[in-house]
């Protein structure tokens, strides 16, 4: 059974489109925020923390978790808590290149394996004028989505550029779950989640 420790609508749209079945269990883990740690390892742990916490419950099911982090330099952009904070990001962004890393964690419990790692992809903004910007928030809900954007919703009046994998930005890198997954269920291994349809 693969399980999905995740509440996001989107990482449970993407994870359909490799047409596997799965189960959604929300994990409520406290996301850890350390300054001294890159955003790559931040997100790589709070993905192993989100998978733990469900894993602990599940212990023989593969549990899947994943933690998605904006950032420029060394700035890190989470959700914002008001409109007028999401417009402060987008304009720190505009016209430049910043990097989405996602972190993902596999975890079976009672197998006694796992594997955490994490992805990142470079998205360049297009030169933005404020009243762009307001626009872009009066077409969609910033307050969910760290860095304010959704690049699958819109996108394409921010972003001029994505180098890398584009659902990683979205919020799960597709081709790379696509291969631990194949990996974790070589010939030998555990049986393979099943297909959906």
């Amino acid at each position: 059974m693969l399980i999905l420790a995740s509440a996001s609508p989107r990482r449970a749209e993407l994870l359909r489109h490799l047409g596997l079945r799965f189960r959604i269990v929300p994990s409520h883990a406290d996301e850890t925020a350390d300054a001294h740690l890159s955003p790559r390892e931040l997100c790589r742990l709070n993905a192993y923390r989100k998978a733990r916490v469900v894993a602990e419950r599940h212990p023989d099911a593969l549990v899947l978790g994943a933690d998605t982090l904006v950032f420029l330099g060394r700035r890190i952009f989470g959700k914002p808590s008001s409109l007028r904070e999401a417009e402060q990001m987008l304009l720190a962004l505009e016209g430049r290149t910043h990097h989405v890393v996602t972190g993902v964690a596999l975890l079976e419990w009672r197998a006694r394996r796992e594997r955490v790692f994490a992805v990142t992809t470079a998205v360049r903004f297009r030169r933005l004028t404020r009243a762009q910007v307001r626009r872009y928030l009066g077409a969609v809900n910033p307050l969910d989505k760290a860095g304010a954007y959704a690049i699958q919703e819109h996108g394409e009046w921010l972003v001029e550029e994505v180098v890398g994998s584009f659902t990683n930005v979205v919020g799960l890198p597709l081709e790379r779950v696509e291969a631990e997954l194949r990996g974790w269920f070589a010939p030998g291994r555990a049986a393979r989640p099943t297909r959906a349809g």
